[in-house]
């Protein structure tokens, strides 16, 4: 594929807090490559290490946790600069997925925009929790009142 043909391109980093990386959610995150909504262009396994070290999992271990139909997925994309930074945002004994990939869902829009000289400015990602928090202020105080039914 063609650098003009693609679609954005995200990065995530999900955590995994000590004795919880099952790979329960790793089919969910098959289909929407299967059914190109994303494109896997990276992934890497990691732990945190309690001496501060993010070290890349074993093979054996993606295998065990359930998240061996990614194996081999690797691009190379990902690397020691990302371990770093990685470092810095996860807990000792954790485990962790970077993921990079490509939205192909938006590439025929990105695609179009660029050739019709647009270009991203500005972007981010608001978490679930903190749209739900601003929903929640923003309802009028009456709303969320409860009225008394009077006895009836």
């Amino acid at each position: 594929m063609e650098l003009e043909e693609m679609g954005p391109i995200d990065y995530l980093c999900v955590e995994f807090p000590e004795g919880t990386l099952r790979g329960t959610a790793f089919p969910l995150l098959f289909d929407l490559v299967e059914r190109k909504i994303i494109r896997v262009l990276d992934i890497l396994f990691v732990r945190h290490e309690t001496n501060g070290e993010v070290t890349v999992l074993e093979d054996q271990e993606v295998q065990r946790s359930g998240m061996g139909v990614f194996h081999g997925a690797s691009s190379g994309m990902l690397g020691g600069d990302d371990l770093r930074e990685a470092a810095t945002v996860l807990k000792p004994g954790s485990a962790a997925v970077i993921l990079v990939y490509e939205n192909t869902w938006a590439a025929p829009l990105a695609a179009r925009l660029r050739r019709n000289g647009a270009q991203l400015v500005a972007g981010g990602r608001i978490p679930v929790q903190a749209l739900l928090s601003a929903l929640d202020d923003s309802e009028p105080k009456a709303a969320r009142a409860v009225p008394a039914t009077g006895g009836r």
